[in-house]
């Protein structure tokens, strides 16, 4: 009997958690391989800390070297292009392609930029992280060399992910001109928001809480507003303009684009079965409605009858379902049905060592002890699964 090719597309967080599973109870037969861009992938849930200055990036960063070699599997640091299915072969940018007798996805999603003209070229999107921290870290050298200077930055998007990348970035930039004795008043954070509500899928306790510590903190929002372009400005004082619908115009020196996800063009053309916003459709067994030889977890992967936001929780609940139906698949084993939790706890940093905690309809304001939660929760993911990169 030969043996099996299971191969992972992405190195994302239910992934991470298969490898080091995988490393632990390790089955023979199998020809384990993981294809993913780069040897390091970031921990969502430590990313505004660390733009806040709270964790360096090494402390953030899981490194999936070290999970391949602790699994036996083999890395492939390439991007995928395509997937044909009818020959299963995956189709890489740069390599020879990869066969499989079974695949798992696990690719996260990208901000959806396309239909807003000037988003995709003057824009940050918030993902890939890579290029949001090159020019995250572009802005910290740049204030910090300038302090003087007066900084205006524009954030598209007030789900979730928007509201903490606004206040941890205003708080880690107000602590520069904190100690280089410059006014507050020199920088400037704009949230747009097309929804009339910040956070539009959450409960109006967290609504509140959040636009409470917004406003408080002097984070300029613009609900309701839906931007129509991003072009460079003809002025001196900022490198871009913002033009909404609503005639609304903002100059900025730059824009992060934190909108709703979006998946891959190219998981178009593999005609697995996926929704209408391009997420590979799967069962409670987190296979492919489409092709059984094919699974999908994490931000890439909506579940049929249990849809669920597209957040990092819910990666990291399904890595443990994910290992288990791919090891009892290679197993010739029945598959186990999963089911996510309906509430589940939030924990929203507000930049300054705190945090919002929210579940269902219950939520607490930001307090320290909350964030001291989120915390030790975030460590201890990335001390039992992540193998940080810095280890």
């Amino acid at each position: 009997m030969r043996a099996q090719n299971l191969v992972l597309v992405g190195g994302g967080h239910s992934h991470a958690i298969v490898l080091k599973l995988w490393g632990m109870q390790p089955l023979a037969g199998v020809n384990l391989t993981l294809i993913t861009p780069t040897s390091t992938t970031p921990y969502s849930g430590m990313l505004p800390g660390h733009i806040a200055g709270f964790y360096s990036r090494e402390e953030f960063y899981i490194n999936l070297q070290k999970l391949t070699e602790f699994a036996q599997a083999k890395l492939y640091l390439d991007q995928v292009v395509d997937i044909d299915l009818q020959n299963h072969r995956v189709i890489c940018a740069e390599r020879p392609p990869v066969n499989f007798d079974l695949l798992s996805i696990d690719i996260g999603s990208t901000p959806a930029t396309i239909s807003v003209s000037g988003a995709a070229e003057y824009a940050t999107p918030a993902k890939p992280v890579d290029k949001l921290l090159e020019n995250w870290y572009q802005l910290l050298a740049n204030v910090s060399q300038n302090p003087q200077k007066a900084v205006t930055i524009g954030i598209v998007g007030g789900g979730a992910g928007g509201v903490e990348l606004a206040l941890s970035m205003q708080a880690h930039l107000q602590r520069i001109l904190q100690q280089a004795q410059q006014p507050q008043q020199n920088l400037a954070i704009h949230l747009l928001q097309r929804h009339s509500q910040l956070m539009p899928h959450h409960h109006p306790s967290v609504q509140y809480q959040v636009q409470q510590v917004l406003s408080e903190r002097g984070v300029k929002l613009h609900l309701g507003e839906t931007v129509s372009q991003i072009a460079p400005s003809l002025k001196k004082t900022a490198a871009l303009v913002v033009r909404c619908e609503s005639g609304l115009e903002l100059e900025c020196e730059q824009v992060f684009w934190v909108t709703q996800a979006s998946a891959p063009q190219w998981l178009k053309s593999t005609g697995l079965t996926t929704d209408e916003h391009g997420f590979i459709l799967v069962k409670d067994t987190l296979q492919s409605l489409s092709h059984p030889e094919v699974f999908a977890a994490g931000d890439i992967a909506t579940m049929k009858d249990h849809p669920r936001p597209k957040a990092g929780v819910f990666a990291v609940r399904q890595g443990k379902p994910l290992f288990e139906n791919l090891r009892r698949m290679v197993l010739g084993q029945p598959l186990q049905p999963y089911k996510p939790q309906q509430q589940y706890l939030s924990l929203i940093g507000t930049g300054d060592k705190r945090a919002i905690a929210t579940k269902g309809c219950l939520t607490l304001p930001p307090h320290q002890l909350l964030w001291w939660w989120k915390d030790k929760i975030d460590r201890r993911f990335m001390n039992n699964w992540g193998m940080v990169a810095k280890n």
